[in-house]
């Protein structure tokens, strides 16, 4: 999978740079999120935008990783989810659970 990282002040962002979030790619998303709160990062932002299609693995990793923000005491965002994406967070009523902004910037200005 690919995924590129960036910090700003005290917000890791995670890009991840795939069409697909689904079985074959998600698990390394869990596994960076996770790592990222086991270092004692608290602030961490997923940026979509150029993820078209999520299933429920994809949700799932991230879900595991809103757990994960819970549980080391910090927080999970995600940001610029493109229309089919946003969806399936309506859908599985997700879009009440996570904080989701339009932009990255949105979203930074919000932690």
């Amino acid at each position: 999978m690919n995924l590129q990282t960036e910090t700003r002040n005290d917000v890791v962002i995670i890009y991840v740079k795939e069409e697909r979030l689904d079985a074959h790619n998600s698990g390394e998303l869990k596994i960076e999120v996770q790592r990222l709160f086991e270092e004692g990062k608290k602030n961490v932002l997923v940026d979509l935008k150029d993820v078209r299609f999520i299933d429920s693995s994809g949700l799932g990793a991230l879900v595991s990783g809103f757990k994960n923000a819970i549980s080391h005491q910090g927080i999970l965002k995600l940001s610029s989810l493109q229309s089919q994406v946003r969806s399936m967070f309506e859908l599985t009523r997700l879009h009440r659970v996570f904080e989701i902004f339009s932009s990255t910037s949105e979203a930074l200005d919000n932690f």
